[in-house]
């Protein structure tokens, strides 16, 4: 009888023992549980999610960069200035410039098991203090693979001459 309590005890406590501590652990697993990806079809996931943020900044929308940005974000605006998550978002919404269009082109994507990096051209045409103005920028985007899908983490966008006046 001690023999089928202490075994009972054992198997109970075995199960609780053995599971992962802390949510690094769980995401580790689920990730190295999980069926292979298609990386065509992240590689198009990740060139929509550039030209989603593309329109995003055309309508100064910052709903799809707190979706899509991780909180961790930090990257580089197109004049130089390091930028945050809130930061980046801020210029997004900033009134000083009204875009007339902004594009997403020239879209590249390697992917790196649960990373990616993505290149492309953004160009803008809009009015900035009653001047009309066009640029045209370098931009590359760091990408996580997480639970919630893909996360930028890192970002930098270089402004091509000629310079008029600072896009975002």
């Amino acid at each position: 009888m001690r023999k089928i309590a202490v075994l009972l005890t054992i198997g109970l406590a075995l199960p609780v023992a053995l599971r992962p501590q802390n949510p690094e652990q769980m995401e580790c697993i689920r990730r190295c549980t999980a069926p292979d990806r298609d990386p065509d079809m992240d590689r198009q996931e990740i060139i929509n999610l550039e030209r989603e943020a593309a329109r995003a900044i055309l309508l100064s929308d910052g709903t799809f960069f707190r979706r899509v940005y991780g909180d961790d974000f930090n990257g580089i605006l197109s004049h130089g200035e390091p930028a945050n998550k809130a930061e980046f978002i801020s210029a997004v919404q900033s009134t000083a410039i009204k875009y007339e269009s902004f594009n997403a082109s020239d879209i590249k994507v390697h992917i790196y098991r649960e990373t990616a990096v993505a290149t492309c051209m953004w160009s803008a045409r809009g009015v900035v203090k009653g001047q009309h103005m066009f640029s045209q920028m370098r931009v590359i985007h760091v990408y996580v693979n997480t639970s919630n899908g893909w996360k930028v983490v890192s970002g930098q966008a270089t402004l091509l001459p000629p310079y008029t006046p600072e896009p975002l």
